[in-house]
Protein backbone atom coordinates (compact mmCIF):
# COMPACT_ATOMS: atom_id res chain seq x y z
CA UNK A 1 0.00 0.00 0.00
CA UNK A 2 3.12 2.32 0.78
CA UNK A 3 4.85 1.93 -2.41
CA UNK A 4 1.56 2.61 -4.08
CA UNK A 5 0.97 5.88 -2.90
CA UNK A 6 4.32 6.73 -3.18
CA UNK A 7 4.21 5.82 -6.88
CA UNK A 8 1.19 8.20 -7.25
CA UNK A 9 2.78 10.53 -5.82
CA UNK A 10 5.69 10.26 -8.07
CA UNK A 11 3.80 10.35 -11.21
CA UNK A 12 3.18 13.24 -13.37
CA UNK A 13 0.15 15.09 -13.44
CA UNK A 14 -0.40 14.32 -17.03
CA UNK A 15 -3.94 15.91 -17.49
CA UNK A 16 -4.85 18.74 -19.95
CA UNK A 17 -8.13 20.66 -21.43
CA UNK A 18 -7.85 18.89 -24.77
CA UNK A 19 -10.53 20.65 -26.48
CA UNK A 20 -7.95 24.05 -25.57
CA UNK A 21 -5.06 22.19 -26.86
CA UNK A 22 -6.59 21.05 -30.11
CA UNK A 23 -8.13 24.40 -30.74
CA UNK A 24 -4.38 26.48 -30.32
CA UNK A 25 -2.55 27.44 -33.45
CA UNK A 26 -0.11 25.80 -34.83
CA UNK A 27 2.31 28.69 -33.85
CA UNK A 28 1.48 28.65 -30.05
CA UNK A 29 0.67 24.56 -30.18
CA UNK A 30 4.45 23.63 -31.49
CA UNK A 31 6.63 26.62 -30.42
CA UNK A 32 5.52 28.10 -27.24
CA UNK A 33 4.78 26.27 -23.46
CA UNK A 34 1.16 26.35 -23.69
CA UNK A 35 1.29 24.08 -26.17
CA UNK A 36 2.29 20.39 -26.18
CA UNK A 37 5.81 21.47 -24.50
CA UNK A 38 3.74 22.04 -21.43
CA UNK A 39 3.08 18.21 -21.11
CA UNK A 40 6.81 17.42 -22.09
CA UNK A 41 7.98 19.49 -19.20
CA UNK A 42 6.43 17.93 -16.88
CA UNK A 43 7.32 14.58 -17.66
CA UNK A 44 4.68 13.20 -19.57
CA UNK A 45 6.17 12.67 -23.11
CA UNK A 46 3.81 9.83 -24.38
CA UNK A 47 1.17 12.05 -23.18
CA UNK A 48 2.82 15.02 -25.48
CA UNK A 49 3.75 12.69 -28.40
CA UNK A 50 -0.09 11.69 -28.72
CA UNK A 51 -1.01 15.27 -28.43
CA UNK A 52 1.30 16.29 -31.70
CA UNK A 53 -0.64 13.39 -33.04
CA UNK A 54 -4.10 13.93 -32.60
CA UNK A 55 -3.90 17.96 -33.34
CA UNK A 56 -1.81 17.30 -36.87
CA UNK A 57 -4.85 14.71 -37.55
CA UNK A 58 -7.44 16.94 -36.21
CA UNK A 59 -6.11 20.72 -37.73
CA UNK A 60 -4.34 18.73 -41.04
CA UNK A 61 -1.90 21.72 -41.60
CA UNK A 62 -0.66 21.55 -44.91
CA UNK A 63 2.54 24.11 -44.26
CA UNK A 64 5.20 23.58 -41.64
CA UNK A 65 3.81 19.35 -41.25
CA UNK A 66 7.34 19.07 -41.10
CA UNK A 67 7.98 20.26 -37.85
CA UNK A 68 5.14 18.95 -36.18
CA UNK A 69 6.51 15.37 -37.56
CA UNK A 70 9.92 16.02 -35.99
CA UNK A 71 8.99 16.84 -32.72
CA UNK A 72 6.45 13.85 -31.93
CA UNK A 73 9.24 11.75 -33.00
CA UNK A 74 12.31 13.21 -31.04
CA UNK A 75 9.26 12.21 -28.07
CA UNK A 76 8.72 8.04 -29.65
CA UNK A 77 12.68 8.32 -29.98
CA UNK A 78 13.07 9.96 -26.08
CA UNK A 79 10.40 7.14 -25.39
CA UNK A 80 12.80 4.10 -26.86
CA UNK A 81 10.34 4.10 -29.54
CA UNK A 82 12.74 3.53 -32.18
CA UNK A 83 10.94 2.44 -35.38
CA UNK A 84 7.90 5.30 -34.82
CA UNK A 85 10.65 7.54 -34.65
CA UNK A 86 12.27 7.03 -37.47
CA UNK A 87 9.35 7.01 -39.16
CA UNK A 88 8.45 10.22 -37.97
CA UNK A 89 11.83 11.70 -38.86
CA UNK A 90 11.25 10.79 -42.64
CA UNK A 91 8.48 12.56 -42.85
CA UNK A 92 9.87 15.53 -41.88
CA UNK A 93 12.20 15.83 -44.81
CA UNK A 94 11.73 19.30 -46.46
CA UNK A 95 11.86 20.18 -50.40
CA UNK A 96 14.64 22.14 -51.49
CA UNK A 97 12.93 24.83 -51.89
CA UNK A 98 11.66 24.67 -48.56
CA UNK A 99 14.98 23.88 -47.23
CA UNK A 100 16.56 26.94 -48.19
CA UNK A 101 20.23 25.65 -47.71
CA UNK A 102 19.78 25.18 -43.86
CA UNK A 103 20.60 21.39 -44.14
CA UNK A 104 17.47 20.27 -42.62
CA UNK A 105 17.50 16.76 -44.09
CA UNK A 106 21.19 16.00 -43.92
CA UNK A 107 20.17 16.54 -39.70
CA UNK A 108 17.14 13.62 -40.59
CA UNK A 109 19.61 11.48 -41.87
CA UNK A 110 22.04 11.88 -39.38
CA UNK A 111 19.95 11.45 -36.70
CA UNK A 112 18.05 8.66 -38.35
CA UNK A 113 20.93 6.92 -38.89
CA UNK A 114 22.10 7.83 -35.07
CA UNK A 115 18.72 6.04 -33.62
CA UNK A 116 19.65 2.99 -36.25
CA UNK A 117 23.51 2.58 -34.39
CA UNK A 118 24.67 2.80 -38.10
CA UNK A 119 27.88 4.53 -37.29
CA UNK A 120 28.99 4.85 -41.47
CA UNK A 121 26.10 6.73 -42.36
CA UNK A 122 26.37 8.79 -39.61
CA UNK A 123 30.01 9.45 -40.47
CA UNK A 124 28.85 10.60 -43.44
CA UNK A 125 25.89 12.72 -42.60
CA UNK A 126 27.39 14.47 -39.65
CA UNK A 127 30.22 15.40 -42.37
CA UNK A 128 28.18 16.83 -44.91
CA UNK A 129 26.70 18.68 -42.44
CA UNK A 130 29.68 20.04 -41.12
CA UNK A 131 30.82 20.92 -44.42
CA UNK A 132 27.48 23.00 -45.40
CA UNK A 133 28.27 26.15 -46.65
CA UNK A 134 26.11 28.95 -44.85
CA UNK A 135 23.85 30.30 -47.04
CA UNK A 136 24.55 34.29 -47.75
CA UNK A 137 21.00 34.94 -46.64
CA UNK A 138 21.76 33.49 -43.18
CA UNK A 139 20.54 36.13 -40.83
CA UNK A 140 18.89 34.30 -37.42
CA UNK A 141 17.09 37.11 -35.57
CA UNK A 142 15.11 37.00 -32.25
CA UNK A 143 11.28 37.74 -31.34
CA UNK A 144 12.30 40.91 -30.70
CA UNK A 145 13.62 41.67 -34.34
CA UNK A 146 17.03 42.03 -33.28
CA UNK A 147 20.19 39.67 -34.32
CA UNK A 148 20.80 36.75 -32.61
CA UNK A 149 24.15 34.40 -32.98
CA UNK A 150 23.82 31.25 -33.73
CA UNK A 151 26.29 28.54 -34.33
CA UNK A 152 26.64 27.32 -37.93
CA UNK A 153 25.57 24.94 -39.64
CA UNK A 154 22.36 24.69 -37.55
CA UNK A 155 21.94 21.67 -35.93
CA UNK A 156 25.52 20.42 -36.03
CA UNK A 157 25.51 20.41 -32.12
CA UNK A 158 22.94 17.62 -32.02
CA UNK A 159 24.68 15.33 -34.67
CA UNK A 160 28.22 16.53 -32.18
CA UNK A 161 26.46 15.31 -29.19
CA UNK A 162 25.44 12.39 -31.19
CA UNK A 163 28.95 11.02 -32.17
CA UNK A 164 30.22 12.02 -28.38
CA UNK A 165 27.63 9.93 -26.92
CA UNK A 166 27.17 7.13 -29.36
CA UNK A 167 26.40 4.15 -26.99
CA UNK A 168 23.55 6.13 -25.23
CA UNK A 169 20.32 6.58 -25.72
CA UNK A 170 18.88 9.38 -28.00
CA UNK A 171 17.36 11.17 -25.03
CA UNK A 172 20.40 10.71 -23.51
CA UNK A 173 22.27 11.63 -26.27
CA UNK A 174 20.23 14.46 -27.16
CA UNK A 175 19.64 16.25 -23.67
CA UNK A 176 23.34 15.76 -22.32
CA UNK A 177 25.90 15.75 -25.24
CA UNK A 178 24.64 18.23 -27.93
CA UNK A 179 25.82 21.53 -26.87
CA UNK A 180 23.83 24.61 -27.07
CA UNK A 181 23.29 25.82 -30.49
CA UNK A 182 22.94 29.42 -29.70
CA UNK A 183 26.53 31.88 -29.56
CA UNK A 184 26.19 33.48 -26.21
CA UNK A 185 28.44 36.91 -26.76
CA UNK A 186 29.48 38.41 -23.82
CA UNK A 187 29.50 42.31 -23.25
CA UNK A 188 26.92 42.41 -25.76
Amino acid sequence: MLIALLFAAAAPDCTYDRAAMMALPQQTFDQEPGGWRSLSMRGCEAEAADLIRNWREKNKPERLASILYWHEGQLRANLGQRDAAITLFEKSRKTVEDDHGMGWNLYVDGSIAFLRRDRPAFDKWHAALAALPKPEDFDPRGPDGKPIAIAWPMNLNVLDGFARCWDKSYKEAYGMCAMPNRIIKTGA
